[in-house]
């Protein structure tokens, strides 16, 4: 076994399998180093966007109860308006009704 051993690795198709061998370790250190040192550098940038994005989710979720305070505050007014411009016309009905007394 170790006679078969020392053959293969004088031989070329031992080399070739020993430099395959150590290339592929070097990927995979180099790979795992990547990955370890990505995941140190991105992770509090991650954590950092997804606590802004939880405040502007507050922000919008407030600016909704804005919005619909607003628009009853709207519905109000308008329903103000319509009442003033009856009270107006009623208003301009009489002012006419007394000039046409007047002329007579």
């Amino acid at each position: 076994m170790t006679l078969s051993f020392i053959i293969l690795a004088q031989s070329v198709t031992g080399a070739v399998i020993t430099i395959v061998a150590l290339l592929l370790v070097a990927a995979l250190i180099g790979y795992l180093t990547a990955w370890f040192y990505a995941k140190s550098v991105y992770t509090p940038i991650i954590k950092g966007l997804e606590a802004e994005k939880a405040d502007l989710q507050k922000q919008v979720a407030g600016l909704k109860d804005d919005v619909t305070r607003l628009n009853g505050k709207v519905d109000d007014l308008n329903g103000k308006i319509s009442k003033l411009e009856e009270q107006v016309s009623a208003r301009e009905k009489e002012i006419r009704e007394l000039k046409s007394k007047i002329k007579e």
